[in-house]
């Protein structure tokens, strides 16, 4: 879209990427155009593999590992990054473009503190004396309400929540100031409410710096909120390009219809076992602390019973995953026990036999760290097969075939493949299969739908509930993603403070009266309106966008 008020910043035109695979370059990105004037934000959606993190990287002048630019101009603020030296780019990196990944996890050094990492760019660039960077990065995670923000820069990445974290590394993109911010799907790993927050403290921030942004993500709601054109993409190409209020009401293509009816799957809420069965999981009045910290589980219980999902949901810190790591024994609790079909099972899972083990499985939220990249496929599949089943041989290759199978992948197309070669929907099905292969009766899904788009994310929940009814599976579905919850669950578990505030049945939790804090997760539900965060931030007595990250102001 062209604006003649504003400065251009850059410009893109006829950007054609290639890829290197079977010996040969072929094109990826197909001869993009793109403006981007100064303190605009342009949204770039689209299915998995359409391109966008791959544009993204280009309008830093950067190609990724096994692509290389092809053809086309990229100038951003008057210089021509395809012709410019490599000196010039890295100057560039950090200083005037930004960069937010879409997994803090990863993109952390674990042996460096926060606030070390995060005052490395204005101390490198001499921007600021180190006690004055950190004084900055101090105001920033207040902005971005992350906890006790004169202290928790001081930690290491792995003593914070994920959601703490994603917004540590927005608040680090941020401490140059830079003319350009590229968002690569920087909210998929926070809560609804989290989301929020942090949604406001960017748009505040491109609002109070003039900064522009390329922000890519799958959630639709998401960029209705943030951007002020959206360019929808489909393998390399653009499909087409609108404001946002436009796109919204009235799309052109049927590809971008398309996008806009996701998520219709919804599969019928199913009841408790009428003959009182036992369940497969129950967790009993369970408390648990990590050594030498609070308590961050207070008398927790809820079941699990055969062929049922109960989605656990909350905000970042709730106690979702810590409640996971207590079922699977790598936290013992310090009160209460977890059974499984009526037995106590040992607290740690050190003491487990190999069966009370093989029970119990998970699914991760990110598949990329979740899968080493350099074990093949049949390995990754084949090995909890090979210690569970004492499966060796033929009987190992046909098992890991027959998964393969289960999971809508061709044996003889992946058996041989490494990681880095699928798409993230692909990583994410060999990851199902993994956990199948121990031939568990209860699986915990920690995330499994947030990295990915909506398109693939469906394909994934269609494919779990066709494993359920298949294999008689028990789920516990972590989720921040109410719209998954809507589609999977059976029953609900709403926790806040390592307590369980509300749990039911899915039908009955998602009618009101709810108990106040289900309330705020499901009022703050993004929803396909470019004016809805606005909305409801002044509904909760915030004057301006920034406002709700400074102060914390939520629904009562």
């Amino acid at each position: 879209m062209s604006n003649p008020k504003k400065e251009v910043l850059l410009k893109i035109e006829g950007l054609k990427i290639q890829g290197f695979t079977d010996d040969v370059w072929i094109d990826i990105i197909k001869g993009v155009d793109l403006i981007l004037h100064r303190g605009e934000v342009m949204g770039l959606i689209g299915e998995s593999g359409a391109g966008k993190s791959t544009i993204g990287a280009a309008a830093m002048g950067y190609a990724r590992d096994g692509t290389r630019i092809a053809e086309g101009s990229i100038e951003f603020d008057g210089m021509e990054l395809t012709t410019a030296t490599q000196v010039e780019r890295r100057a560039l990196r950090g200083s005037r473009i930004a960069y937010v990944a879409q997994s803090a996890a990863a993109s952390f050094n674990p042996a460096h503190k926060i606030i070390d990492q995060h005052t490395e760019g204005p101390l490198q660039y001499r921007l600021r004396k180190r006690m004055e960077a950190q004084e900055d990065a101090m105001d920033l995670y207040q902005r971005l309400r992350l906890p006790n923000p004169r202290e928790i820069g001081f930690r290491y990445p792995h003593q914070v929540s994920g959601g703490q974290l994603q917004r540590a590394m927005t608040a680090m993109a941020m401490s140059c100031r830079p003319d350009l911010i590229i968002f690569d799907e920087p909210t998929t790993a926070l809560d609804v409410t989290t989301q929020i927050e942090v949604l406001a403290a960017i748009r505040d921030i491109v609002d109070q710096f003039n900064t522009a942004a390329i922000y890519i993500t799958h959630d639709l709601a998401v960029v209705a909120q943030m951007a002020d054109t959206i360019k929808v993409l489909l393998k390399g190409e653009e499909v087409e390009e609108a404001a946002t209020e436009e796109m919204l009401e009235a799309p052109k293509k049927d590809y971008t219809k398309s996008l806009w009816a996701v998520r219709s799957f919804q599969r019928p809420q199913k009841a408790r076992p009428a003959d009182g069965s036992e369940a497969v999981i129950s967790v009993k009045g369970v408390d648990a602390a990590y050594t030498g910290g609070a308590k961050v589980l207070d008398d927790v219980s809820f079941d699990v019973c055969a062929g049922m999902t109960v989605a656990v949901v909350g905000e970042s810190g709730s106690g979702k995953s810590t409640t996971a790591r207590v079922i699977t024994g790598l936290l013992p609790p310090s009160k209460g026990e977890v059974l499984f079909k009526g037995e106590a099972l040992p607290p740690s899972f050190r003491d487990r036999s190999r069966d009370q083990l093989r029970q119990a499985q998970m699914i991760y939220q990110m598949a990329d760290t979740a899968l080493n990249p350099k074990v093949r496929i049949s390995d990754v599949i084949g090995r909890p097969a090979e210690f569970y089943s004492g499966l060796t041989g033929a009987a190992l290759k046909q098992r890991v075939d027959e998964l393969l199978d289960l999971i809508e992948l061709e044996p003889s197309q992946y058996y041989n493949r490494y990681p880095p070669e699928l798409s993230g929907g692909q990583k994410q099905r060999i990851g199902i299969a993994r956990a199948l292969a121990a031939e568990p009766a209860f699986i915990i899904c920690d995330e499994v739908t947030s990295a990915l788009d909506q398109l693939v994310a469906e394909g994934i929940l269609k494919l779990l509930d066709r494993l359920q009814r298949d294999l008689d599976l028990a789920y516990m579905f972590i989720t921040h993603d109410l719209a998954t919850v809507r589609s999977i669950a059976d029953e609900v578990v709403v926790m806040k403070n390592g307590q369980v505030v509300e749990q039911g049945p899915k039908d009955e939790m998602f009618r009101p009266p709810h108990h106040p804090y289900t309330d705020l997760l499901l009022s703050s539900v993004p929803e396909m309106d470019p004016n809805w965060l606005t909305t409801l931030l002044e509904e909760r007595g915030v004057d301006n966008i920034g406002e709700a990250a400074r102060t914390g102001q939520r629904a009562p």
